[in-house]
C-alpha cells in the first residue's frame, strides 16, 4: 500500500510517502525551489517522491493531505458574522479552501497524467490531526498523551489527545481567534523580526535578557482554570482583521499581527536596522519566560486528566526548544517524543501516519529516531558537478578521509560536509552540515563572517556522541533531531565556548554509532579529547542545500574552506 501525504497551501509544504505504513522518502518544497519555507503546492517534492519510490501516481492508493476546509466550519461562519471579518480576508480563505478542494486536478496538472488515471483516494486529515499523528505515531510509546501547538491550522490552535496503539482520541481545541503561536509571532513582530518563521530569534535573544515585562504580557494571555489559555484580544489585530498571508512566489509573509494597543502597552516597535536595546532582550526574556508558563500549564493539566507519564508534542510551537528541555522537569511526565519535522512540514506525515494507522486501523511500526529521507546524490552526481566546475578535488576511502577531515577541523578550518540522504525537518543534522571544532573561541566570529552572516546573538549547536552526554550536560537524554536544550556542565563551558550559549546551554543532538558523522565526531576524539562538533546548517541565508551542485556554490560563493561530498575534498589553497 503506497500512501503519498502532502502538506499544501501552507508555510514549509513538503510530500513524503509511506509504503506498508513505513515512511521512505520525505523531504520539504523549500529544498527544491530554493525559498524559505516555500508554500503553495509541493509539486517538485511530490515528483521526487514518486521517482524514490520508483512508482507512478497511478500506484498510489491514497493522497492525503494535512488540512480539511471542512473542520470547524460553523464556528468559522459564527467568527466571521459576529467580528464583522474583512470582505478581502474571507476572500483569501475562500481562494484557499477551493485549492485544498482540487488536488487531483493538481497532481493531474504537475505529473502530467490525466485525472481519470489518478486512483487514489483523497484524504483531507485535520491540520493538527496530522501534528498529532506526526508526533504519537511515529513515537515508541504504546500510550501517550499529545500536544499540538502552533499558530492556526483549521481554524485551530492548540489541540490534545491521548493516543492509545493505533488510535488517537481528541481530548480539547483552542480555536480561533486564541492562539499561542499568533502570541510569539506578534511579539516576535514588536521587537523587529518581521520574516515568517522569525520565531527562533527571539529564542535565542531571550538569554541576553531579563524578564522584567512577565506582568506586562500578563495581559496579553489569560492561563484558564481547564488547563487552556485565551488571548486579550485588543492586542491583536487578526481576530478581526484576519490573518493576512500572501504566498506570492512561494515566499510566505505575514503582516504585522499586533495593534497600537501593544505600542501603547510596551512603546514603539522595534524599526528595521535599529539597534537591539536592553528591553527589547528584556522583552524577548520575557516572551520566553511566559511562554514555557503556558506550555507547561497545559502540559500539567494534560498530564493529571490523561494519567499517562509520556508526552508526545508537535506544532510550530513545539520547536522551541528552550520550552522542550525544561518540559520532564517542570511537569510530571516522564518520558517525551518530538518527531524531527515537528512544524508544518511534518503534517504530511502525519496526514499519511492519521489515515494508516487511526483510519485503516493498521498496526504500527517501530518508532522512528532517523530524519535521513531526503535527496541523496550518487557517486556519479557528484564526480561530474566537481569535474564540471573545473575545482581541484581528491578522492579519499572512508578511512582517509576521516584522518583527513578530522586533521582540518582541528587545524581551525570550516567544513561543509554534505553525505546521504538530506534530513526531513529545519534542523542538519550530520547530512548537511557546516562543522567546526567547537573549542575555538572565536568560531561563531568565524561562521558569521566567512558563511552565515547572521545576528551575533543566535547560537551554534553542539553534536555529541551519546555515550558523552553525561559528561557534558546536565540532563542526560536521547536528543536525535537536535529538538531540545540542556545547561552545559559549567566546568565544560572553557572547553568548548564556540557551542556554549551566553546562558551556559547548549541545543545538543546527540549522535549515535552506525552512522559516518558518528566516526568524523569519534576520530575528532581521539584526536582532540573532545566529543563534539560544532554543527550548524549547511547554507547562506537560503534553505538547506539540497544538491552536489549547490552544496559546491554555496563553498565557491562563501570563504568556507573545505568542502566534503560523499568521499571528494575540495580544499583552498
Amino acid at each position: 500500500m503506497y500512501i503519498l501525504g502532502i502538506n499544501a497551501y501552507h508555510g514549509d509544504s513538503s510530500a513524503c510517502i509511506l509504503k506498508d505504513g513505513k515512511l521512505i522518502v520525505g523531504t520539504e518544497e523549500e529544498r527544491f525551489r530554493r525559498i524559505k519555507h516555500w508554500a503553495g503546492f509541493p509539486s517538485e517534492a511530490i515528483k521526487f517522491c514518486l521517482e524514490e519510490a520508483g512508482i507512478g501516481i497511478e500506484e498510489v492508493d491514497y493522497v492525503t493531505i494535512s488540512r480539511n476546509p471542512s473542520a470547524n466550519i460553523h464556528k468559522k461562519i459564527l467568527h466571521s458574522v459576529k467580528n464583522l471579518v474583512s470582505v478581502k480576508a474571507l476572500k483569501d480563505r475562500l481562494a484557499n479552501s477551493r485549492k485544498v478542494s482540487s488536488v487531483k486536478a493538481e497532481l493531474s496538472a504537475a505529473l502530467n497524467v490525466p485525472e481519470k488515471e489518478i486512483r487514489a483516494e483523497i484524504k483531507n486529515v485535520e491540520h493538527h490531526r496530522s501534528h498529532l499523528a506526526s508526533a504519537f505515531f511515529a513515537s515508541p510509546f504504546e500510550e501517550s498523551a499529545i500536544l499540538s501547538i502552533d499558530g492556526f491550522g483549521d481554524f485551530t490552535s492548540t489541540m490534545t489527545g491521548m493516543g492509545r496503539d493505533n488510535q488517537i482520541e481528541v481530548l480539547d481545541s483552542v480555536i480561533y481567534p486564541h492562539s499561542a503561536g499568533i502570541f510569539y509571532t506578534a511579539m516576535t513582530q514588536y521587537l523587529g523580526f518581521p520574516h515568517y518563521g522569525d520565531e527562533y530569534k527571539v529564542m535565542g535573544l531571550s538569554p541576553y535578557g531579563n524578564p522584567k515585562y512577565v506582568e506586562e504580557l500578563r495581559k496579553l494571555i489569560r492561563f484558564k482554570s481547564d488547563g487552556l489559555f485565551e488571548l486579550q484580544l485588543k492586542f491583536f489585530k487578526h481576530a478581526k482583521e484576519g490573518v493576512s498571508m500572501s504566498w506570492e512566489g512561494g515566499i510566505p509573509h505575514i503582516e504585522s499581527i499586533f495593534s497600537k494597543e501593544l505600542e501603547e502597552l510596551f512603546g514603539p516597535a522595534r524599526k528595521k536596522g535599529e539597534e537591539l536595546s536592553q528591553k527589547h532582550k528584556d522583552l524577548a526574556a520575557s516572551v520566553q519566560r511566559i511562554t514555557e508558563e503556558l506550555i507547561f500549564h497545559l502540559l500539567n493539566h494534560l498530564q493529571k486528566k490523561t494519567g499517562s507519564k509520556n508526552i508526545c508534542i508537535a506544532g510550530g510551537v513545539a520547536q522551541n526548544s528552550v520550552v522542550n528541555g525544561k518540559i520532564l522537569e517542570k511537569t510530571s511526565f516522564e518520558e517525551m517524543y518530538i518527531p524531527s519535522a515537528g512544524h508544518d512540514a511534518g503534517t504530511a506525515f502525519g496526514s499519511a501516519l492519521w489515515v494508516y494507522n487511526h483510519e485503516l486501523k493498521k498496526q504500527r511500526l517501530p518508532a522512528i529516531y532517523d530524519a535521513y529521507t531526503g535527496y541523496q546524490a550518487g557517486e556519479h552526481e557528484i564526480e561530474d558537478t566537481l569535474k564540471d566546475s573545473g575545482v581541484e578535488y581528491t578522492k579519499y576511502d572512508k578511512t582517509d578521509l576521516l584522518e583527513t577531515v578530522s586533521d582540518f577541523l582541528i587545524d581551525g578550518a570550516v567544513i561543509g560536509w554534505y553525505q546521504g540522504r538530506a534530513e526531513f525537518g529545519p534542523r542538519a543534522l550530520g547530512h548537511r552540515s557546516i562543522i567546526v571544532d567547537p573549542r575555538r573561541d572565536d568560531a561563531k566570529e568565524l561562521l558569521n563572517s566567512k558563511i552565515k552572516r547572521r545576528e551575533s546573538f543566535r547560537p551554534f549547536a553542539p553534536s555529541i556522541l551519546e555515550e558523552y552526554v553525561d559528561e557534558y550536560f546536565e540532563k542526560v537524554d536521547k536528543v536525535p533531531f537536535m529538538e531540545k536544550v540542556f545547561p552545559i556542565k559549567k566546568e565544560k563551558h572553557a572547553e568548548i565556548p564556540a557551542v556554549t550559549h551566553v546562558d551556559g546551554s547548549g541545543r545538543l543532538q546527540t549522535v549515535e554509532k552506525g552512522n559516518l558523522y558518528y566516526e568524523l565526531i569519534e576520530k575528532f576524539r581521539q584526536k582532540s579529547g573532545t566529543p563534539i562538533l560544532l554543527n550548524t546548517s549547511f547554507n547562506e541565508n537560503e534553505p538547506i542545500v539540497n544538491t552536489p551542485k549547490e552544496a559546491l556554490d554555496c563553498y565557491l560563493r562563501t570563504e568556507m574552506d573545505v568542502l566534503v561530498l560523499g568521499n571528494y575534498l575540495v580544499a583552498r589553497k
